[in-house]
């Protein structure tokens, strides 16, 4: 298990490498129209500490809320140092947020502040904000009539002292990415940020020299745990994506030699090749002697990712096609797991060690074991303290020794390595009273890399079925009768033979494609790319019967 002392602790990181690193860069930001902005340490440092200075002019208790509502930025990580060298508690929001949803937890975080930074639909968020709550503009941010942050670096002078809070003391309440309702806040200590921060320097070996590319929400815990708190506790250079437009040139840009990425990106990255590229004429291509590896190299070094010697991915589980075709490019792809409740860092496959379909060992910082009913518990020093000002919740999901309860199902081979086979409460009874687990069915379904997001659902019906989402474009691409038919047989093809994988019981009846984009803006997804089922099953409950009646294998659902 990690043990940390006071010079682990992220702040004290932060002002060693103030010091030791001052003119070394620490943060490039794009700017627009290719032009980019480098802060090294020191800069970063002088304005988090003006800007502190100015927070702390405010006289708030010790312990106050400001929350960080932007997408990821060099003043985001500024934000998030400034504000704890004034003595406040950080409140991550996520940039996508409904405005409802940020009211929310502006209000049960009793938030003072809101500091705004780049949005790409701010009219939409601001409503969110209560009417008389003071806020910072950062640059690139469209809200106007807010105290300006480089107004803020011009006009105060940097806090001097360089204070330090104990491991225990609360650094940040973030908030769960909501996919049954209200999301929860987890606390966590400075701790936190410390001990993932030092097992993942373990695992990894990282050191100043590594780079990184901030992209995936920074209001999320594992761009927080995995990059922010990384690259404070290593000194470690961080580079930052502008738009997806532009997000394969900022790829190649930072070269990043850390690389971590959700699922639904990794097929969008093996897509992207493919629509270059058709699948069966680059594997005829890769499995050429000499010319293969030039053939590997040079789509690694297109992707931005030559550089990457961890490249990781986690938050649900990816297809083992897809894993086994990058390793076959070259770029062996490790599974974690991790949650807000853990600090993000639970489980890590090892290089060379790794299983496809396994989430790894237990991580430096986390003890990990099954309860008596296949439950996964995890136990260790980043866990976090509580749910804000939700003491029943805290008791439901936390045992009295410490453990805490995931929802998740899992099973342990052999070696010690941990597979997620479900969550408990994602289960669900069939007509024929059989208990149905959707989440491997769709790990298998989503070996079919042309749809690009899919759930099994079936509540009371005789048998399980699936409902499947397109990638932005397809439905119309796939109107002509001859392309729709090729993939309807495609499609029921793979659904052959995935039920033939399955106990009588799972076996899905039909596939019913939709039209709709299952995205964030329509409330289908969370800003993590979870679906939220109770949503989805809703939406189209109206047509499950009619769909069941149809006996088709695919089914095609004309809004």
């Amino acid at each position: 298990m990690t043990q940390i002392d006071d010079n682990d602790l992220i702040l004290q990181r932060a002002y060693r490498w103030e010091k030791e690193r001052a003119d070394k860069t620490f943060l490039t930001q794009p700017m627009g129209g290719g032009v980019v902005r480098d802060f090294t340490w020191a800069q970063t440092m002088d304005e988090a500490r003006r800007v502190a200075a100015w927070l702390k002019a405010q006289g708030w208790e010790p312990g106050s809320r400001v929350a960080i509502m932007s997408k990821n930025t060099a003043w985001w990580f500024m934000s998030d140092l400034a504000i704890w060298m004034a003595g406040y508690v950080s409140v991550p929001i996520y940039p996508n947020l409904v405005a409802e949803t940020v009211r929310q937890i502006l209000a049960h975080s009793d938030t003072r502040l809101c500091i705004v930074g780049k949005l790409d639909d701010w009219k939409a968020m601001q409503p969110g904000i209560p009417e008389g709550m003071p806020c910072i503009s950062t640059p690139l941010c469209d809200a106007k009539g807010f105290t300006a942050w480089d107004d803020i670096v011009k006009q105060t002078q940097p806090m001097r002292e360089s204070p330090t809070f104990a491991e225990d003391a609360i650094a940040t309440i973030i908030y769960t990415s909501g996919t049954t309702g209200m999301p929860k806040g987890a606390v966590h200590g400075f701790g936190a940020f410390s001990h993932t921060a030092k097992a993942l320097q373990q695992v990894l070996h990282s050191t100043p020299d590594d780079r990184a590319l901030s992209y995936l929400p920074l209001a999320h815990v594992a761009e927080r745990c995995l990059v922010e708190g990384a690259s404070i506790y290593t000194g470690s250079h961080v580079f930052f994506a502008e738009s997806l437009d532009t997000f394969l040139a900022d790829l190649q840009r930072a070269r990043p030699t850390f690389f971590f990425s959700v699922p639904r990106l990794w097929v969008k990255f093996q897509q992207g090749v493919f629509a270059k590229m058709p699948a069966k004429k680059l594997d005829r291509l890769m499995s050429i002697p000499i010319l293969g590896g030039i053939v590997k190299k040079k789509i690694l070094k297109q992707l931005g990712l030559d550089s990457v010697r961890f490249a990781g991915t986690g938050a649900a589980p990816l297809p083992p096609e897809v894993m086994s075709w990058y390793r076959r490019l070259g770029l062996e792809l490790l599974e974690g797991y991790g949650m807000t409740e853990q600090f993000a860092y639970a489980t890590s496959s090892m290089p060379g060690k790794s299983r496809i379909g396994y989430v790894g060992s237990a991580t430096p910082c986390t003890e990990v074991k099954l309860s008596d009913t296949g439950e996964v518990l995890t136990r260790g020093p980043a866990h976090m303290q509580c749910y804000f000002k939700e003491p029943e919740k805290t008791r439901e999901t936390m045992t009295d020794d410490g453990w805490l309860r995931t929802g998740d199902l899992g099973e342990f081979d052999n070696e010690g390595r941990l597979k997620i086979v479900g969550r408990a409460k994602e289960q669900f009874k069939s007509s024929k009273g059989k208990y149905v687990a959707p989440a491997p069915i769709e790990g298998k379904l989503a070996a079919f890399t042309r749809i690009e997001a899919c759930m099994v659902t079936g509540v009371s019906f005789p048998q399980p079925f699936a409902l499947a989402m397109l990638p932005l474009g397809q439905w119309d691409a796939l109107k002509a009768p001859d392309a729709r038919k090729a993939f309807t047989d495609d499609l029921s093809a793979h659904l052959k033979s995935v039920n033939t994988q399955l106990d009588p019981h799972e076996r899905l009846d039909f596939i019913a494609v939709v039209p709709e984009q299952w995205s964030v803006e329509a409330g289908f997804v969370t800003p993590t790319l979870k679906i939220k089922r109770n949503v989805v099953e809703k939406h189209y409950a109206g047509y499950f019967e009619q769909w069941s009646k149809a006996r088709k294998d695919v089914i095609w659902h004309e809004a």
